[in-house]
């Protein structure tokens, strides 16, 4: 008995190590996925702009991945999980601050995932989002007051609003 005992033990351990994989090689994939998006809205905003402006559209859509990943990085994802349950606007500080031990790693978020395969799937969310406004905006904005807005709503305005379904918020 005590032999069945250990193997359900070591399949359950097996199977709960194998979810843990499969479930952070599926959010590395759909990180991609969502860049890739990014390709996709820069060619589709270069088709819709005149030919003088197409290099404009390109660059702007590749300091929007440089500008969204590290100002969420540096602001964003802290005011996103600050950390503390029921705050409200709570900053978790600056940087990425993970849970010590294997609350950082192994049992971060149920276990389902580990702390840095959310930030870079919800950076790239945030980033994705400054994408879409720079379509609608397209040769109606000049670029530097177009990157410090990317900026403001990547630092501030999307982490907000994510923290009220994802961060323990409302």
């Amino acid at each position: 008995m005590d032999e069945t005992l250990k193997l359900a033990q070591e399949a359950l351990a097996a199977a709960e190590r194998a979810n843990f994989v499969a479930n952070n090689t599926w959010m590395l994939v759909a990180t991609v996925l969502v860049f890739i998006m990014h390709l996709g809205f820069a060619t589709l905003e270069s088709g819709f702009v005149q030919r003088k402006n197409v290099v404009n559209i390109l660059f702007k859509n590749v300091m929007i991945v440089t500008i969204g990943i590290l100002s969420y990085y540096f602001i964003g994802f802290g005011l996103m999980y600050p950390g503390v349950e029921g705050a409200f606007l709570s900053f978790g500080g600056f940087g990425l601050n993970p849970p010590a031990g294997d609350a950082g790693s192994i049992n971060y978020a149920d276990g389902n995932y580990t702390y840095y395969t959310d930030f870079i799937f919800q950076g790239m969310f945030a980033a994705t989002c400054c994408t879409i406004v720079s379509g609608a905006v397209a040769e109606r904005i000049k670029l530097i007051p177009f990157l410090f807005f990317c900026l403001f709503f990547v630092s501030f305005s999307y982490p907000i609003t994510g923290y009220w379904k994802w961060g323990l918020g409302w």
